[in-house]
């Protein structure tokens, strides 16, 4: 074939997809988004017409021209489809990026502009899980939204923009391969059961295998995949191979071979004999005395698990004030569960790392993560090696939402090169995961089941609040109790009221793995309080947003959930008064809906959520910012970039500080052996922790330039100057969201269409306002998928959804253009007063939803995501 411009000696293997030839002949800006044509990263234009490489042949590109995002342009001359990508900025982590330019480039005139009538039925083949679509329809349209340089309060692009609408920012596995072995995993078919024996004879005598590793070789250490500050946060109850298996999918084996093809067939060879054991899979019943016990053998102690016994992995049971006296007293009282399904974090870049042994006996892994540092820690951990004797990479990231704060696939390739390098065999050991496996054995937003029972008096003043709730953990504990902690804190603290109760339990059972998930369990526990909360208004007769007002905190309130105030919490600023006045406002200010035709109704509404900027229990963050005296700053920081910004922000940071231009500002992020400390790019920290590590930074080198003279003395010296900043995450802020929609809804259909969308957000002062209505737009649009569309059914530990075929992420044509209003708050905490934005917006948009969609019809949902089959159930009285 001729790939971009150049030709390709030889033939691609028989049965190989174009993906992979391309890739193998050093093409990397095709990207693995799914292997099944549904995503379209790998898009590539095959004699100009563009193909989804994955599913189209090999042989049907040799002696044909094919064009991948890199044979358009270079980062020094984009192309005009390029260019108009870049000044939109039309991308946040990048990895579908190359495919959808190449699919506009097929679309456009000479000038860039992109002419169809129905852009989202042409461009249904493209996913893109992070911007929301706004933004790529600005690129489309040839709209410019970011500045050519600034500091602080500009819209500046992004430093890698040129190279990633180009193909040319290297993801994870953007390596060449000559030379690297592969893994393929043996995974457990069934629920629960114990590993008898494991005949691997067969498989090694497969050309090409070198290692099989079985729950043997593993090392005897417990923990947890889930990756924290303080790793005491999690519990210790995974081993890297283990002899038990609990969930459909956990991994047995690893075969490594010197093909991904060998490797599979090899896998496919291994014997394994089980023991069946019971299984359950209801949270409920497997709480309940004689169930199955998943972690029973375990020290609850020592591996922090709150009740090995009934298969609780966390709780939490308290009361402040008299809840029951507070419900029988009230003149208005609501009552209801509602329920949230599992949802995938769907990043296009699958979980993938690469590992091996530096000559000087340093393991190497270079992973996608957002905790280079603490995946770090653990592996050494694990492996029991010093941790100067690990070095973690990550490079540019596609995608995380809190999927990539585990330890997955770092420790399988980190064994198999310590047991090769013994032999003396250094070749680095690759394992990268399907979609498939994305979905049956990557951990899932934990499903939750949220009883609430509210009371007020007449005027609508909360008088009791009761919270129970039910989390279904899966067969490992990893982010079981911080999820389940985090879900019921600010979404019960954002209310004053008397009297509160909460009980909340995380329980084992034998589904796959439940995680972490943007919002970290809140989403699941605000879409239950203000469901419950839009009753309590209607039962009281004031709308939803006077009775917000009269019920949440204002500064000097203490935060308090079960027991005593938090005190590590603080309002750095407040701006939630600010939020409901925008948002209700909008929404009133907007034309009336005509609904879509007969047959239709309409309805409106809104909920609100409250945020820590921060973590509890420490987050820190080193920086180091060395000023040439060419003028060119570098700055080593930890924290990794998957879209949250972070690159971005910390660049403007230092210009803003230094007086330089953007393009001055060199960033040096996310690898252990060059880079400052950092806890993890998760809990929106980017910005707020290692933001003020790189501003403190910023202003040591400041200091010390002015000492100088300046720029100009600094220019006749030999050295650079130096600063460095730290920021341990101590003193915690608030954010606030408010979230108003008004939809349609078909009840012949159960079809729910969002006419408008609004969120109002308290993120203090906006450091790059083109970025932040970024991460609003993707949030809120991943929130409208986990309303209406997305779920993982597992049936009796089953997955049934393996693929984007049946699990339908937004496409361009299902997500509103949300309004993003902004509150003006300056924090006393953040960088330049900014707070912390990135997982905020996704939580109060499925109960604004759900209550826009109870004011339609009349009848509530309490279940998500409100499918069309669940809504038209729900409006003829069925079960949803």
């Amino acid at each position: 074939m001729i790939l971009d411009g150049d030709e390709v000696p030889g033939a691609p293997a028989p049965g190989q997809c174009l993906r992979t030839w391309i890739r193998a002949c050093g093409g990397t800006a095709v990207k693995k988004g799914c292997d099944s044509g549904d995503c379209g990263a790998c898009t590539v234009l095959l004699d100009g017409v563009p193909v989804h490489s994955c599913i189209t042949p090999a042989a049907r590109a040799a002696g044909r021209a094919v064009t991948t995002a890199a044979g358009l342009g270079t980062p020094e001359e984009l192309s005009p489809v390029q260019r108009r990508f870049v000044e939109a900025g039309a991308f946040q982590c990048g990895f579908c990026t190359p495919g959808w330019v190449v699919t506009a480039t097929a679309l456009a005139d000479a000038d860039g502009t992109v002419r169809v009538a129905d852009p989202e039925r042409v461009f249904k083949g493209n996913l893109c899980r992070c911007t929301g679509y706004r933004s790529i329809r600005d690129a489309l349209a040839g709209t410019v939204n970011v500045t050519a340089g600034g500091g602080v309060g500009c819209s500046v692009a992004a430093p890698a923009g040129p190279r990633v609408v180009t193909g040319r920012e290297a993801f994870t596995l953007d390596l060449p391969d000559t030379g690297v072995l592969h893994v393929a995993l043996v995974r457990s078919p069934h629920a629960h059961a114990r590993v008898v024996a494991v005949d691997r004879g067969a498989a090694e005598e497969v050309p090409g295998v070198v290692l099989v590793l079985t729950p043997a070789d593993s090392p005897d250490v417990l923990y947890s995949t889930a990756r924290h500050e303080n790793r005491l946060d999690d519990p210790d109850d995974t081993r890297l191979l283990d002899e038990v298996v609990r969930f459909r999918g956990q991994r047995v084996v690893a075969v490594v071979a010197e093909s991904a093809a060998a490797a599979q067939r090899a896998a496919a060879l291994v014997d394994v004999r089980y023991e069946v054991l019971p299984a359950v899979f209801d949270p409920e019943a497997s709480r309940a005395p004689g169930a199955p016990l998943l972690h029973g053998e375990k020290d609850a102690a020592a591996s922090r698990i709150a009740d090995p016994a009934r298969n609780v992995v966390a709780a939490t049971h308290g009361e402040v004030g008299d809840v029951a006296t507070g419900l029988r007293t009230a003149a208005h009282t609501v009552r209801g569960t509602w329920t949230s399904g599992r949802v995938a974090h769907a990043a296009l870049e699958t979980h993938g790392a690469r590992a091996w042994v530096d000559d000087d006996g340093t393991l190497v892994v270079r992973t996608s993560t957002q905790v280079p540092f603490l995946v770090r820690d653990e592996l050494a951990r694990v492996l029991g090696r010093a941790p100067d004797r690990v070095r973690v990479v990550a490079a540019r990231v596609g995608g995380g939402f809190g999927g990539k704060q585990e330890l997955l696939v770092e420790d399988v390739v980190a064994l198999a090169a310590l047991r090769l390098a013994e032999r003396g065999d250094r070749r680095p050991v690759q394992l990268e995961m399907t979609r498939e496996e994305q979905f049956t054995a990557i951990p899932l937003r934990h499903p939750m089941r949220v009883t609430v029972e509210l009371g007020a008096d007449a005027e609508g003043r909360l008088t009791a609040m009761r919270v129970e709730v039910l989390s279904d953990t899966g067969a490992y504990g990893n982010h079981g109790p911080g999820v389940m902690f985090h879900g019921v804190h600010e979404s019960v603290a954002v209310y004053r009221c008397p009297a509160k109760r909460v009980d909340a339990e995380a329980v084992y059972t034998n589904n796959p793995p439940s995680g972490a998930f943007r919002g970290y369990g809140l989403g699941q526990v605000v879409f239950a309080i203000e469901s419950a909360l839009d009753e309590l208004a209607r039962e009281v007769g004031i709308t939803p947003f006077d009775l917000r007002r009269r019920n949440v905190v204002v500064p000097g309130d203490p935060l308090v959930v079960n027991g005593p105030p938090t005190t590590d919490l603080e309002f750095g600023s407040y701006g939630l008064d600010q939020c409901l006045d925008l948002a209700e406002a909008a929404l009133a200010g907007t034309r009336p809906a005509v609904p879509p035709a007969e047959g239709w109704a309409i309805g409106e509404g809104m909920a609100l959520a409250m945020i820590a900027t921060i973590p509890p229990r420490g987050h820190h963050s080193h920086a180091r910012i060395a000023l040439s005296p060419d003028g060119t700053a570098t700055v080593a920081v930890g924290t990794a970039e998957f879209g949250n910004g972070t690159a971005t922000v910390h660049t403007q940071l230092v210009a803003q500080a230094l007086g330089l231009d953007p393009d001055r500002v060199r960033l040096i992020a996310s690898d252990t052996a060059t880079s400052g400390y950092d806890s993890g790019a998760f809990g929106s920290t980017g910005s707020v922790v290692a933001g003020l590590a790189v501003q403190r930074a910023a202003a040591e080198v400041r200091r010390r330039l002015d000492a100088l003279g300046g720029l100009p003395a600094l220019r006749r010296t030999e050295g650079p100057v130096v600063g460095t900043g730290t920021c341990d995450g101590g003193r915690r802020s608030v954010a606030f969201n408010v979230h108003a929609v008004r939809v349609a809804v078909h009840p012949a259909s159960g079809e729910v269409r969002v006419l408008d969308s609004v969120q109002a957000v308290d993120a203090g002062v906006v450091l790059n306002p083109e970025q932040l209505r970024g991460q609003v737009e993707g949030g809120v649009a991943q929130a409208v998928g986990s309303a209406l569309q997305e779920e993982v059914v597992v049936v009796d530990g089953q997955v049934r959804t393996r693929g984007f075929r049946t699990y339908r992420t937004p496409q361009l044509g299902d997500v509103p253009t949300t309004r993003v209003l902004v509150a003006d708050t300056v924090d006393a905490l953040g960088p330049h007063g900014a707070k912390s934005m990135s997982e905020a917006p996704y939580n109060p948009v499925a109960p604004a939803i759900a209550n826009a969609v109870r004011d339609a019809v009349g009848v509530r949902p309490h279940d998500l995501p409100m499918s069309r089959d669940r809504i038209w159930r729900l409006t003829r009285g069925g079960t949803p």
